[in-house]
Parts: C-alpha cells; structure tokens; sequence
C-alpha cells in the first residue's frame, strides 16, 4: 500500500514537472525564436516522463 502512494506521488510529480518543462520549451519557441531548442527540451523530458512511469509500472 505504501509503495502505491509512493508511486502515485512520483507519477504525478513527474506529470507537474512535464507541464512546466512544455511550458519553458513553448515559451522558448514563442519569445525566444528558439524553435530548435525548446522542440528539444519538450522531446527530451517527454522521453523522460514516459520512461519514468513505464519504469514504475514494470517495477
């Protein structure tokens, strides 16, 4: 039961911070004209985020 919570914390954490990170890339597209770089970082912590809960899935 504790690892449930555990997990279920970690997966909504890692939701939260995937939300801010696409927030930065599209402001980094928008602002900055930096289409490159933000595609980049949202590709990059979407990989991460989907790892991370397939990894606490198969756990």
């Amino acid at each position: 039961m504790q690892t449930f919570i555990y997990d279920f914390l970690f997966i909504i954490t890692s939701i939260f911070v995937l939300f801010k990170v696409i927030g930065y890339g599209i402001y980094e597209i928008k602002e900055m004209k930096n289409k490159l770089g933000g595609i980049s970082v949202i590709t990059f912590s979407l990989i991460v985020v989907i790892l991370f809960i397939i990894m606490m899935i198969i756990k």
